[in-house]
């Protein structure tokens, strides 16, 4: 399953990021890496650019780039 994929606003941990080398420094640089907990919590009008919970911090991210990180939901 992939980021932009999840409909609810439970937590998912990353397991890869499948994009190129600038994106994937940008996500890095956020804390965004494998194993990173990530919860969405709030989306644009646009439906096009979601904010998540990473690392107590809200970030945003676009669906074109939320398409390229493979997660999986956290079984409490």
């Amino acid at each position: 399953m992939y980021l932009n994929d999840i409909n609810d606003t439970d937590s998912y941990i990353v397991n890869k990021i499948n994009a190129g080398e600038l994106i994937k420094r940008r996500l890095y640089d956020i804390g965004l890496i494998s194993g990173t907990t990530i919860k969405r919590l709030f989306i644009s009008p646009s439906k096009r650019i979601k904010a998540y919970l990473i690392r107590d911090s809200i970030i945003a991210i676009r669906d074109r780039d939320a398409k390229l990180i493979n997660v999986s939901e956290i079984n409490d």
